[in-house]
């Protein structure tokens, strides 16, 4: 393995500036969707990133930024609780990452193989990506979640599927470091037939300042919008431990030992505290900064951190930022009618590379009840007023999951894993 540690400063800082580009994409496509301020989320992901390398002592070479998991749950807590208390939720979710890294460290990740193994984070993870297709369809065709029309549906069209076409051909036919940049080429060619047909506001880029500070935002702890966010962390946590697996087959280093995965889960919860605690989305492992470390073998985690250093530099123009929101609906949802399908892919692949039998009494009730509680809007609880409780969709789903694996006869199939296997991911 080729050992980069050694690199000169200048190599290191344009390393850096490329991991960025890789991940900006999908880093400020998450804030747009959910209504946040990109600027406070590429804040959130410099200051995320460095937090981690405090946390792991520097030993990763990952980069944090915006979680798509969340954004159903987001765009929903916003609706119902306000973003202050949508904000409490996420640090909560960032508290949840800590506890299992405590968990971890005292008891292996046995602990987490029970809790949460294929069954149960399969179907979780195909709800999270279908529940948003809807809103995926209503953006592509310009028009809001109730169906109001923002753009005429033709102009639309003609913006969002150049946009899908452009993403696609890029993630299958692009070769080296521009396969792993399909969003942002994506966006590039919907916003220029966005700005074509004259549907983009360009007096807000206009008459905002080149310098500005971000608009944090200050949570509140509202139970409500925390019980209603938290158990959405839950699939992310195994995202992150695939993650740091992923990125120690690409170094060839055992990062589940040392830093260890415990260092790791508690510094993706710092940063995911960290971003709640200023108003921007939770922050997990990426997985197209661990495709460039393997394209690039720079495996010097030093790079992660001008990364960040970049992305809190460019949280500060306020141009940028304007011209960000600037990007007409369409653009997102064309390419967002691939983001969310994917996620869907990523659970059935879950429960295809793991052999999860359906034709299993116990597998079939799990996963079937999941998906339905997920995706078809059943609500328990009555939920109607503020001091009323209910639970619905991913955050629903994710416990009625977790509750049956337990309950039902057999979760502990787990431990008849062969030995040398690793965590189930």
């Amino acid at each position: 393995m080729q050992d980069e540690f050694n690199d000169p400063l200048w190599r290191q800082i344009i390393s850096g500036a490329q991991m960025l580009f890789v991940a900006f994409g999908a880093l400020v496509l998450m804030p747009l969707i959910t209504g946040l301020d990109p600027n406070v989320a590429l804040f959130t992901a410099g200051l995320g990133t460095l937090l981690f390398q405090i946390v792991t002592r520097r030993q990763v070479p990952v980069f944090l930024a915006s979680s798509f998991a969340f954004i159903t749950p987001i765009i929903l807590a916003k609706g119902q609780f306000g973003l202050a208390a949508t904000m409490g939720g996420v640090m909560a979710a960032g508290f949840v990452y800590t506890f299992l890294g405590f968990a971890v460290k005292l008891k292996g990740t046995g602990f987490i193989d029970r809790l949460l193994p294929p069954v149960v984070i399969g179907p979780v993870i195909i709800s999270i990506g279908l529940a948003m297709a809807p809103i995926a369809a209503h953006m592509a065709m310009g028009r809001a979640e109730d169906g109001t029309e923002l753009i005429h549906y033709q102009t639309a069209m003609l913006i969002s599927m150049p946009a899908l076409l452009t993403t696609l051909i890029v993630a299958v036919f692009g070769k080296g470091i521009f396969r792993l940049v399909p969003i942002i080429a994506g966006v590039l060619v919907g916003f220029g037939m966005a700005f074509y047909f004259g549907v983009v506001d360009t007096a807000k880029i206009a008459a905002a300042p080149w310098f500005a500070l971000p608009h944090f935002t200050a949570p509140e702890f509202n139970w409500q919008a925390i019980l209603f966010i938290v158990p959405v962390a839950l699939a992310p946590a195994i995202e992150h431990i695939g993650g740091v697996i992923a990125v120690g087959s690409v170094t060839g280093r055992d990062y589940l030992k040392k830093p260890g995965l415990h260092r790791t889960l508690f510094g993706d919860g710092i940063a995911t505290t960290a971003a709640g605690l200023l108003g921007g989305p939770p922050n997990t492992t990426y997985a197209e900064v661990t495709g460039a470390v393997m394209l690039t073998k720079n495996y010097n985690p030093k790079i992660m951190t001008w990364a960040a250093i970049f992305a809190i530099s460019l949280a500060f123009i306020g141009k940028f930022g304007a011209l960000l929101q600037s990007i007409p609906v369409p653009v997102m949802g064309g390419i967002l009618c691939l983001l969310f399908g994917s996620i869907a892919a990523v659970g059935m692949n879950t429960l295809i590379r793991h052999q999860v039998d359906l034709s299993e009494a116990r597998n079939l009730v799990i996963v079937s009840v999941t998906l339905v509680f997920g995706i078809g809007g059943v609500l328990i609880g009555t939920g109607m007023g503020p001091e009323d409780f209910g639970l619905k969709g991913i955050a629903l789903c994710a416990i009625v999951a977790i509750a049956l694996n337990l309950i039902l006869p057999g979760n502990d199939s787990w431990k008849h894993k062969k030995k040398g296997d690793g965590p189930v991911i």
